[in-house]
């Protein structure tokens, strides 16, 4: 099966994407990564267990309820008509989570706390979406395991983003080894990644004056980075099913 300009055109942006997510750490990357550790070994450990628990069931209760507000897989399409309806919702959501944003951020810090918890469950909103949208049913406990990785992709330093890059090619023979419960899931990992991700952006949002603006654009800006991913990894996933079923949709080698 020859593939159509389009997918030729995705498969391109497909290899820029993958060189990014297996290049070494630079410099600068190493030293960010080794204070943030540092900051995290300052944190007593009770407190590193209840925010891991905290953020466990927070994003359990989500995974648990989303599945059921969202849409069928959308199947019969192809790549382009998908990828349409794909970019309409990331336009969406990113518009939404940037109001939120705004919202709790000229509320004070109260507010802006509770820009966590909101803020997460959009994000994790708009990957039941997507998943949907390329034709992938989350009611497969492994679909949404491979939506908490797409998570880690976006929100990660770069060492934890080439772990988990590797733990989702080749997805279709990886999920076949994937525990049953999702307890087992490094969940400390997790919620320290994603902290020390978005712990700069987020913090300047609970400043009065500029807690708006910045909730805004900071918001808007994570969720476009999340999309974006999601993307990347779905047409990773298209391109490994296309192979299985002996239809390389292009002569050129991916990543």
């Amino acid at each position: 099966m020859t593939a159509t300009p389009y997918e030729e055109k995705m498969l391109q942006e497909l290899r820029e994407w993958q060189q990014q997510m297996v290049k070494e750490p630079s410099l600068m990357s190493h030293f960010t990564r080794g204070v943030q550790q540092k900051i995290n070994s300052i944190i007593p450990e009770k407190v590193h267990q209840a925010i891991t628990a905290s953020i466990k069931q927070m994003i359990r209760a989500v995974l648990f309820g989303a599945k059921y507000t969202t849409s069928k897989p959308y199947s019969h399409a192809t790549m382009e008509l998908k990828e349409t309806q794909v970019l309409d919702r990331i336009d969406f959501y990113k518009k939404t989570a940037a109001a939120e944003g705004g919202i709790t951020g000229a509320g004070g810090i109260l507010l802006g706390l509770a820009d966590f918890p909101l803020l997460l469950g959009i994000k994790l909103k708009m990957l039941f979406d997507i998943a949907a949208l390329y034709g992938h049913s989350v009611e497969d406990y492994r679909e949404r395991v491979y939506l908490l990785h797409i998570f880690q992709l976006a929100f990660s330093g770069q060492q934890q983003r080439r772990h988990v890059y590797g733990q989702m090619v080749d997805w279709e023979t990886q999920k076949l080894h994937l525990p049953q419960d999702i307890h087992q899931f490094d969940w400390r990992t997790f919620q320290q990644e994603y902290r020390d991700y978005i712990d700069l952006a987020k913090m300047a949002q609970l400043i009065p004056v500029i807690g708006a603006p910045v909730g805004a654009v900071a918001n808007y800006h994570l969720l476009k980075k999340l999309g974006t991913t999601a993307m990347n990894a779905y047409r990773m996933r298209w391109k490994e099913l296309s192979a299985l079923n002996r239809l390389p949709p292009a002569s050129d080698e991916v990543l």
